[in-house]
C-alpha cells in the first residue's frame, strides 16, 4: 500500500530509491559502508560479538545461586536462543554482504526488521519477546564497541550515484535525525536523498543536504517509524512529500520529473563561464560556501570566483573530541587556497555550538556539556575566546596558509566591542609569534559575520574595526524572530520575509557600502532565487552559496536591472506584507 508522509522541503529535486533506515539506539552505532574485501572481516566481528555475549550469558547461568528463581534461568535461555537464531545471525550477514554495511549498522538494521515482525504478532507473549531481542542486540553492539571497528567510515570514498559494486538500486537515507557531522560521513556517498523525522529548513542538517545537492525532506515526524528497510521511496524535495511504495503510475511521473531536472541542470551549466553582470552593467560576485578543502574543485567547476565561506568547524567534527593540531589545519587551509588558483578564500573561525556541538567541548580544560540553551550559550567566537590555546592554533594556521593564496579570516557571531578587541588582539599576537619564529604570513583581511540584531545596531563600530562584513542570514533570522531554526514545531515562524529581517539586511548592506567596506550575504538567502532581485535592489553585489546554486542565481542576475529593482525597494520595505509586495513588483 502506498503511503504519503509530509515534511519540510529543504533541498530541491526528486530522489527515488530503496530505504536505508538508521535506527535510534541506546548504544551509539557507527554507520558506514565497507569495501568488498572487508565483508569477511565484518562477519568475523559479528561472530566474535555473538560468541562473546554467549559466553557472558552462559557464565551468568553457571553462576546463578541455587535459590535463584527458575524464570531467571529461562530468560537467559531465551536470550541465548535469540542470539543464535538464523533470523538474527544469517540475515544480518546478508546486510553486510548485500549492502556493504559495517557490522554494527547491519545488526541494527536487522533489529529494525525483526522488531516490526514482533509488533505484528497476535500472541502477547511473543510480542513481548521484542524487548529480549533488543537487549541481546544491545549486548552485541556493546561487545563490538569494546573491541573497536575493523575499518573506518568509508562513505566519503564512494562516488556519487555509484554503489561501488553493492547493487544497482539507488538508496535514500531515513532517520529520526542526522547531525551535520554524521552527514559529512555521507558526503559524495551512495545516497540519492534523505528524510528525517525532525529538523527545520535552515537547520545545519538541511544546509549540509543542500551542500550535497541531493533532495531532502526534514520534519517528517514519524517517517522513520512508518518506512521500512528496503521500501521503495520517492522524495519530492520541491513539495516536501515522501511517497512510500508508490504505484507504477506515480513512480513513472516522478522518473519523468527526474529527467526534466537533469536537462535543466545541463542547460544552466552552460552559464559557467559567463560573467555575472546585470542588464544595466553591474558586475556581481558569486562565491561558494564549502565545508572541506576537497569541496574547492566543485566551487571552481560551478563558476565561483572565490570561496565566501569556508566552514572550518567541519575539520573539528567526527574526531571523538580530538581537535586538529596546527599542522593539520595549515595543510587543510593551504589545500583550499591552492585549489582556488589565486581566487579569494574566506575562512570562518570555528563556529561550534548550538546544533553543531563537538563530541567534547572544553572551557579552560574543563568539559562543557549540556548547555541549558545552546543557541544562546558558549558558541562561535565566544567559545574560541574561552579556549585561547585552540583559537591561537587556528589563527596561526590560517595566517601560515595565507602565503599560499588570497586568504581572509571571518569571525562568527560578533556582538560586543570587548569581543572585537580580544579577537583582533589574538590575531596580532598570533602574527607576532609567527614573525618571531621566522614564519611568513600574507596580507590577511579580517571580517565580521553579522548574525545577531546587536551587530546590526552597532554596525558603525564593527565597520571601523573590520575590513569587511558578511551577513549570516540563517542565524540573523533565528535571533531576530526568536525561532529555533532546527525545531520543526516552530518552522512556520521562521520567516526570511519578515519586515524586521528585511530592514536589517537593507540597513547592513547600505551602511557597509556607504563606509566603503565589502559586504556579502553567505546565508541560505544568497542561494535562494526568490531573494536574488530583492538583494540586488538593496545594493548587494556579493553572494556566497553552495556551488550547486550558482548557475541558477547567475541566471537571475543576468536577467536583472538593478536600477529598476532599487526604485521598487522602498515600497517593498514599507509594506506590512513585503513578500506579497515583492511578488507583485518584482514578478517573482
Amino acid at each position: 500500500m502506498s503511503i504519503q508522509v509530509f515534511g519540510l522541503p529543504v533541498s530541491r529535486g526528486v530522489a527515488i530509491g530503496r530505504a536505508v533506515l538508521v535506527a535510534s539506539s541506546r548504544v551509539d552505532v557507527a554507520h558506514y559502508f565497507i569495501d568488498a574485501a572487508e565483508t569477511d572481516a565484518e562477519i568475523r566481528r559479528l561472530r566474535e560479538a555473538r560468541d562473546t555475549v554467549a559466553a557472558e550469558l552462559e557464565a551468568l547461568q553457571r553462576d546463578l545461586p541455587a535459590d535463584a528463581p527458575s524464570e531467571l534461568s529461562a530468560l537467559l535461555d531465551v536470550h541465548l536462543m535469540l542470539l543464535h537464531d538464523d533470523m538474527l545471525a544469517t540475515a544480518t550477514k546478508q546486510w553486510i554482504v548485500g549492502r556493504r554495511y559495517n557490522a554494527e549498522w547491519a545488526l541494527s538494521a536487522q533489529l529494525e526488521v525483526l522488531a516490526r515482525q514482533f509488533d505484528e504478532m497476535e500472541d502477547e507473549y511473543l510480542r513481548e519477546r521484542k524487548a529480549d531481542l533488543e537487549q541481546v542486540v544491545e549486548q552485541m553492539l556493546r561487545a563490538m564497541a569494546r573491541r573497536g571497528a575493523a575499518g573506518g567510515p568509508l562513505a566519503h570514498q564512494l562516488l556519487p550515484g555509484g554503489r561501488d559494486g553493492a547493487g544497482e538500486d539507488a538508496l535514500v537515507l531515513v532517520a529520526n535525525d542526522i547531525s551535520p557531522a554524521d552527514m559529512m560521513q555521507f558526503k559524495r556517498s551512495v545516497f540519492a536523498g534523505f528524510v528525517t523525522d525532525v529538523g527545520g529548513k535552515t537547520s545545519h542538517t538541511a544546509i549540509v543536504a543542500r551542500s550535497l545537492d541531493i533532495p531532502a525532506v526534514v520534519g517528517a515526524r514519524e517517517a522513520s517509524r512508518i518506512i521500512r528497510q528496503d521500501d521503495w521511496v520517492v522524495i519530492d524535495g520541491d513539495c516536501g512529500v515522501v511517497i512510500v511504495n508508490p504505484s507504477p503510475i506515480v513512480l513513472e511521473e516522478y522518473r519523468f520529473r527526474q529527467r526534466q531536472s537533469e536537462l535543466e541542470r545541463v542547460r544552466l551549466a552552460r552559464l559557467r563561464h559567463t560573467p555575472a553582470v546585470t542588464l544595466d552593467g553591474e558586475p556581481v560576485e558569486l562565491l561558494a560556501n564549502i565545508e572541506l578543502p576537497s569541496d574547492a574543485p566543485a566551487a571552481l567547476e560551478a563558476g565561483a570566483v572565490g570561496v565566501g565561506l569556508f566552514r572550518s568547524e567541519f575539520l573539528f567534527m567526527n574526531r571523538n573530541g580530538a581537535l586538529p593540531d596546527e599542522e593539520e589545519q595549515v595543510a587543510a587551509y593551504t589545500q583550499a587556497a591552492q585549489a582556488m588558483n589565486g581566487l579569494p578564500v574566506t575562512i570562518r573561525t570555528v563556529d561550534i555550538g548550538a546544533d553543531k556541538p563537538l563530541e567534547r567541548m572544553t572551557v579552560n580544560d574543563l568539559r562543557h556539556e549540556h548547555a541549558l540553551n545552546p543557541a544562546l550559550g558558549l558558541r562561535a567566537i565566544r567559545w574560541s575566546l574561552a579556549e585561547p590555546a585552540m583559537f591561537r592554533r587556528q589563527l596561526r594556521a590560517i595566517l601560515r596558509a595565507s602565503v599560499h593564496g588570497r586568504v581572509r579570516i571571518l569571525i562568527p557571531m560578533v556582538a560586543q566591542l570587548r569581543e572585537i578587541r580580544q579577537t583582533l588582539e589574538a590575531i596580532e599576537r598570533a602574527r607576532a609569534q609567527l614573525a618571531e619564529a621566522g614564519q611568513a604570513t600574507g596580507d590577511v583581511q579580517v571580517g565580521a559575520m553579522i548574525e545577531v540584531p546587536a551587530a546590526v545596531l552597532i554596525l558603525p563600530t564593527i565597520l571601523r574595526h573590520f575590513d569587511f562584513v558578511s551577513i549570516g542570514t540563517n542565524d540573523l533570522i533565528q535571533y531576530t524572530l526568536a525561532v529555533d531554526r532546527s525545531d520543526e514545531a516552530v518552522a512556520h515562524c521562521y520567516d526570511p520575509w519578515h519586515p524586521a529581517v528585511l530592514q536589517m539586511l537593507s540597513t547592513t548592506i547600505g551602511m557597509a557600502r556607504a563606509a566603503g567596506k565589502e559586504v556579502c550575504v553567505c546565508g541560505e538567502m544568497a542561494g535562494d532565487p526568490a531573494f536574488t532581485e530583492l538583494l540586488l535592489g538593496m545594493g548587494l553585489r556579493s553572494f556566497s552559496m553552495h556551488p550547486a546554486r550558482i548557475p541558477l542565481i547567475k541566471q537571475r542576475i543576468l536577467r536583472a536591472d538593478t536600477r529598476k529593482l532599487a526604485a521598487r525597494l522602498p515600497a517593498i520595505l514599507a509594506h506590512e506584507e513585503p513578500e506579497q509586495e515583492a511578488r507583485r513588483l518584482l514578478q517573482l
